[in-house]
Order: C-alpha cells, then structure tokens, then sequence
C-alpha cells in the first residue's frame, strides 16, 4: 500500500511534494485528477491522501466526502483557496486539516510526520518480542514476518487488544467466528495451538498465550 496519495494537479507542486516527501522516506503516488484519485485509493490504497481543491471535473471537496466514505484515511487539504468557507467546507467534508498555499514544505512535512506517529501508536500491538501491524494484517516475532491466515490473524488480534483478561471460549468463538458459524467450538482449540506453534518459543510452554482453566484463554506481555 502507497504511504502517501498527492492529488494535485499542478505538476510544479505534486513534483516538488513527490520529492520531499519520498526523500522523507515515504512511498508517493500522485494523481491529477479527482477521478485519477479515487480510482488509485479503490484498487490500491493509501495511509494518508495530500488533497488539493481546485481540480478539473471532480472538485477536491467532492474527492473528500467520496474517500471519507471508504474509510478513516487521514486527509489533508492543501489550497489556494483560503477563505473561512472553503475551509470549513474541507473539514465537513472529513478533511483532518487544511493548509493554505502557498504552503510551508517543513510545516506540511511536520503535519504529516505528527498524523503517522500518531496512526502507527494505534496501528501497532507489541508485546514481548511479538509485533502486530493493523494495518497491514501482518504479525512480526523477533523482526520476521509469521505467516498467518486471516482467522488466525484476527484471533491473535482480538487476544492482544484484550492483553491481561481472562476471555471466555464462547466469548472468544463467537467474536471470531460469529453466533451463525458453521465451524465447530472446537475449531478455536485448534487456532489457539497453530498460533502458540508461531508465535511461542515453547508452545507446550506458552507465555502469551495462557489458557485460563474452566474459562478460557488471556493473552500476556
């Protein structure tokens, strides 16, 4: 997935972006069009859009509300249009800020900067030697990607959100799998063993993964 979408069509401007932003580190895809846009953010995705207003056909106000729709993506308008209107238009539209141009590099690149620290704190659960990436559906131990299906995934995941509680096996089953599943309790048993194969160093002796007799399972540090 792109780090960052820069829909503008000024060429001067989304080059000197691509340029600041990719030096920044960061992977940069640009549009310059609302429909280019859009169509991008669909089928391929992006952490953070950079939004101008003024584009050809499909205005940025309208490129906003149609991104707000699909998602929390973090969105910033960067405009020549500064009125208080406009402005409050951008933020109703979903926009997260509104920078005026001609704009300050080291002022956006600060903004942007801030939004990610800020999305990755929320994005990213570690414990121990164990990391686990939201966003991108993947678990990492010791710094090595763990191959995981997408079951296994959300059950770890729903284990270390509720990190230090005792969670029961219907409570567990129900959330993973859903009151109208057709797979059996049992199937959660067998998840709990792929998972401690993965992520433990010794599954017949787990420290993250701990069943709770006669409940369930808690997961710890």
């Amino acid at each position: 997935m792109t780090d960052i979408l820069v829909v503008e069509d000024n060429k001067e401007i989304s080059s000197l972006l691509q340029g600041f932003l990719t030096a920044e580190g960061y992977s940069v895809r640009i549009a310059a069009s609302g429909e280019e846009g859009t169509a991008f953010f669909e089928t391929e995705g992006a952490r953070l859009v950079v939004l101008d207003i003024m584009l050809p056909h499909m205005d940025g106000f309208a490129v906003c509300r149609k991104l707000r729709e699909r998602g929390n993506v973090p969105i910033i308008i960067v405009s020549a249009k500064s009125e208080k209107d406009d402005k409050l238009t951008g933020l109703s539209a979903g926009a997260d800020d509104y920078i005026e141009k001609p704009f300050d590099i080291d002022i956006l690149l600060a903004k942007i900067d801030g939004i990610f620290k800020r999305k990755i704190a929320g994005d990213i659960l570690c414990a121990g030697d164990i990391r686990l990436d939201k966003n991108r559906c993947e678990v990492y131990k010791k710094g090595e990607l763990v191959p995981m299906t997408a079951k296994e995934f959300s059950l770890l995941l729903y284990l270390m959100e509720n990190k230090g509680h005792a969670l029961k096996k219907e409570q567990i089953f129900n959330k993973i799998w859903g009151f109208e599943s057709f797979s059996e309790p049992q199937t959660l048993t067998v998840h709990i063993k792929w998972l401690r194969e993965k992520i433990e160093d010794n599954p017949k002796e787990p420290k993250h993964i701990l069943t709770v007799w006669g409940t369930g399972y808690r997961f710890e540090e």
